[in-house]
């Protein structure tokens, strides 16, 4: 028997690392299918000698400053609270010619780059490899742009200043550079004075045609303290001030009379500062052409406009369109990749009509090579079915006929055919921008099925360590079945967060009905109570932060209690922080009383004295005068926000290697508690550490429902209903401080707590804690309650004076059987949400939100499965519960 129980604890063993290491492959094989880099047309375009359009026209402008400053929305320029009054007079005057510029989704700097200089439609990977600094994967160095127009002109050399995206973008590019990182969310003025002080020296130069300039305070500001922080306006006007400057050269200095200035958004922001996502805000960034010539357009539009909220001034269009656009007014080939349409407001630049249908036609004909290249010259040349593209069909056909039209009236009658042609060039971006990536099935079959296999092995291997009845699986069987279905669905899939708030209030209910029915009237009802606190303290955390995209803006706790009452929400941070102080100094009581006392308060005060400090220089508004007071009680008014935080993460260190010692030793660092808590406790301060002031109070909240749970229900629980209370717990507590299925809500705002420079490992680390804390804190949190579980059952089993797992180690599980069994039914579910997402992502493909809604659920899903299960469940888990277990020896 003993034998057997052994031989199947091996098997069970081996199916659930088998699951684990089938997860992370499936992934990245699906991955590698889902995001492929698009085949792109190679070399620079020519004027094209095939088609007799004649000599291209004379270009109005020679030279090109091209000011980039990063989530410019639309309306911090054009509307009536803007700081852009000198960029707005002259739109007034004519000199400048204003339209808002739309950027599709994914909208972060490198896709958005890659579209305003190719004028393409970059691939939805490019949001992963925006994250990495030392990427060079994706650089255009070999792709035609038009910035490799420009140099190839040879007219004069290329400079850039400012965001160091384009230098990997463009290597060996720019003669000359200095690049500034784009993540260093926490610098709002150095890493635009590093931009600002090229600018006089390079006015008076006359050796370049082309100079970049990218600034990014505006949107490190949004990252910190959103749209409405009390920096944006200030440094509105700061970037007003530059194009006042560059404009004033332009006017005045005879070697920059023929400059085009162009000032843009890379994208915009949403209501909470963020960006990467499709809302109104965040595609919606201003795109302001400036020059004196331009006032012979005679536009004089009005400025400032009024609010809009759908952030829609003047007239809009495609941020693709610049390339075009800047190859007519520059004089160089439109890039052979581009599916944008030149802007019809600069055609007045050529008085004479032939010019202007030569332009649009040049325009046109690039685009049909395009079409060219996806299905061959005969799809223009008769009119056969375009084969293995039914879905386009209709739309390539009617491209194609079209085309015809044009070409046989080329040379004819002008003034009709320059709105005919405009509406081709439209019709074709439409249809090329639309069209499905070039998936590669057989990778996405081999993922799910991988994925499939992982869902297999690990339902085995969960059933096998439970050792739980079939009726114990009925619940998680439900969150698996009604998760899966939901990833179908985009609108579910935007508005997930209100799955786990409802089925964990159906959880808690249950469990609730479950001990009342079980325990009798008087032990019942105190079940009945517990219930009701888990109901309540949920209610409350649900409530903190409106979440999704449907009520994003909505009323919340933060919003109309906090935001508007700092006292309170200082109090609440206050009582927070005496609560980890109150359980530092019992979770170190086993060490001298003047030890545990100076570490715990030194510890706690200066964690606490870092988040007003970093809510001083974030949002000076939520800092009360009592919160300031508390910067000199620790003697350190002058040390930097760096400094600050690297003590907090030292004292950290040092206390989590210690409190691992004594557990090594089996020797108890508490008196009344084990190891794992006070390693909670300690964890507990470095996630109040990276979570932003207002969600600190939460954790309260989290608290009072974990000692409900071991002081009630817990004891009741079966392994695999256990499991289901963490799983719904780690969710419910993303969404609730604030987390979505959007890239555009990924919070950078902690993203550099101690690091003075980029580093991906650092960076990286404190992003996931940033944006995980809650959800870490109940991993680990369970595994605390594991311990104590444990350590219950032995004590049962020695007073039983009993041998073996009997009282519910699990079936060969030994002295893991409780890990092996957590982790299994984690398992379980991350598998089938695999196998959901990936499904989702393949049968909807062709989805309209497939890049907005689906893709990025998908990296979310990586995210959880990799980051939150694998390292945080798994590893970090199994070494709090192992610790616990030494030392319970």
């Amino acid at each position: 028997m003993t034998a057997r129980r052994s031989r199947d604890g091996v098997l069970s063993s081996v199916l659930l690392l088998a699951a684990n290491i089938l997860i992370p492959a499936a992934i990245l094989v699906f991955a590698t299918g889902f995001f492929p880099y698009k085949p792109l047309l190679p070399g620079l375009a020519t004027y094209d000698t095939v088609v007799d359009y004649g000599d291209p026209p004379a270009a109005p402008f020679d030279r090109v400053v091209f000011m980039v400053i990063d989530a410019l929305r639309s309306d911090f320029v054009y509307s009536e609270n803007s700081g852009f009054l000198f960029t707005q007079s002259l739109i007034r005057d004519g000199a400048a010619l204003p339209f808002t510029a739309h950027a599709t989704s994914p909208t972060v700097t490198m896709p958005r780059l890659k579209a305003i200089t190719t004028g393409s439609i970059p691939s939805f990977l490019d949001v992963v490899l925006n994250i990495d600094e030392g990427d060079e994967s994706s650089s255009l160095a070999s792709q035609d742009t038009w910035l490799a127009q420009m140099k190839a002109k040879g007219t004069g050399k290329l400079v850039m200043y400012g965001d160091d995206t384009w230098l990997k973008l463009f290597p060996g590019t720019f003669d000359r550079a200095e690049g500034t990182t784009s993540f260093f969310v926490s610098d709002f003025t150095e890493v635009d004075n590093n931009v600002t002080r090229h600018i006089a020296g390079e006015l008076q130069n006359d050796d370049w045609n082309t100079m970049v300039l990218h600034y990014l305070g505006l949107d490190h500001i949004g990252h910190k303290g959103g749209p409405r922080s009390p920096h944006m306006v200030a440094k509105q006007r700061e970037m007003d001030g530059i194009v006042r400057q560059i404009y004033t050269a332009i006017d005045s200095e005879a070697h920059l009379q023929s400059t085009l200035f162009v000032v843009c958004g890379d994208h915009g922001m949403n209501d909470a500062g963020n960006h990467g996502a499709s809302s109104a805000g965040e595609t919606s960034p201003a795109l302001v052409f400036i020059s004196p010539k331009i006032k012979a357009l005679q536009s004089n539009l009005q400025s400032p406009m009024p609010e809009d909220e759908s952030f829609q001034y003047y007239s809009t269009v495609e941020q693709s369109d610049l390339a075009p656009t800047l190859a007519a007014l520059l004089g160089f080939p439109v890039p052979k990749n581009n599916l944008g349409a030149l802007i019809p407001d600069f055609l007045p630049f050529w008085p004479n009509r032939r010019d202007q249908v030569q332009l649009l036609m040049r325009n046109a004909h690039q685009i049909k090579e395009i079409v060219v290249a996806a299905f061959g010259q005969q799809i223009f040349e008769t009119d056969t079915d375009v084969a293995d593209f039914t879905e386009f069909k209709s739309d390539y056909q009617e491209l194609a006929h079209d085309w015809k039209e044009l070409a046989e009236s080329y040379g004819r009658d002008d003034a009709k055919l320059i709105p005919s042609i405009l509406k081709w060039l439209h019709h074709a971006q439409d249809v090329l921008s639309s069209m499905a990536s070039n998936y590669d099935m057989s990778r996405l079959y081999f993922g799910q099925a991988a994925a499939a296999a992982a869902l297999i092995a690990a339902l085995i291997a969960a059933a096998r360590f439970t050792n739980d009845t079939a009726a114990s699986f009925i619940p998680l069987s439900g969150i698996v079945l009604a998760y899966g279905i939901m990833m179908f669905a985009s609108s579910y899939v935007e508005e997930e967060h209100h799955f786990w708030y409802w089925a964990t209030t159906a959880w808690f209910t249950y469990l609730g009905v479950k001990g009342f029915n079980q325990r009798g009237n008087t032990s019942g009802r105190r079940e009945i109570l517990s219930s009701a606190a888990l109901l309540l303290a949920t209610r409350v955390i649900r409530s903190w932060n409106q979440t999704g995209q449907k009520f994003a803006g909505g009323p919340d706790i933060v919003k109309m209690y906090l935001n508007t009452n700092p006292a309170l929400l200082w109090y609440l941070i206050s009582a927070t922080y005496l609560w980890v102080h109150q359980n530092l100094i019992y979770g170190l009581s086993g060490l001298p009383i003047w030890l545990s006392y100076t570490t715990a308060i030194g510890l706690v005060l200066a964690a606490f004295t870092f988040k007003v400090a970093f809510t001083l220089e974030d949002a000076p508004e939520l800092v009360t005068d009592f919160a300031r007071f508390s910067l000199r009680l620790n003697f350190t008014q002058d040390a930097s926000l760096i400094a600050r935080a690297r003590a907090v993460f030292i004292g950290l260190a040092l206390m989590t290697a210690v409190t691992i010692l004594f557990m090594l030793a089996r020797r108890r660092i508490s008196v009344g508690q084990n190891g794992s808590s006070t390693l909670l406790t300690i964890y507990t301060l470095l996630a109040l550490t990276q979570s932003r002031p207002q969600n600190i109070p939460l954790y309260l909240l989290f608290n009072a429902q974990r000692l409900v749970l071991s002081s009630s229900a817990l004891a009741h629980l079966s392994p695999t209903e256990l499991s289901a209370t963490s799983l719904l717990l780690q969710h419910a507590a993303f969404f609730a401080l604030g987390g979505t299925n959007s890239i555009a809500s990924v919070d950078l705002s902690s993203a550099y707590n101690g690091v003075a420079s980029f580093d991906v490992a650092a960076v990286g680390f404190l992003t996931f804690v940033g944006n995980w804390a809650g959800s870490v804190w109940w991993a680990l949190a369970t595994y605390v309650m594991l311990v104590e579980e444990r350590s219950r059952r032995s004590r049962r089993e020695r007073m039983a004076e009993t041998e073996g797992v009997e009282e519910g180690e699990g079936r060969g599980g030994g002295e893991g059987g409780l890990w092996k069994a957590h982790v299994g039914v984690l398992t379980v579910f991350v598998a089938a949400s695999v196998v959901a997402v990936m499904a989702a992502c393949t049968v909807l493909r062709t989805h309209l939100f497939v890049w907005t809604v689906f893709s990025p659920k998908y990296l979310y899903c990586v995210a959880w499965s990799l980051g939150q299960h694998l390292v945080v469940n798994v590893l970090v888990g199994g070494v709090f519960y192992w610790l616990g277990v030494i030392e319970g020896k």
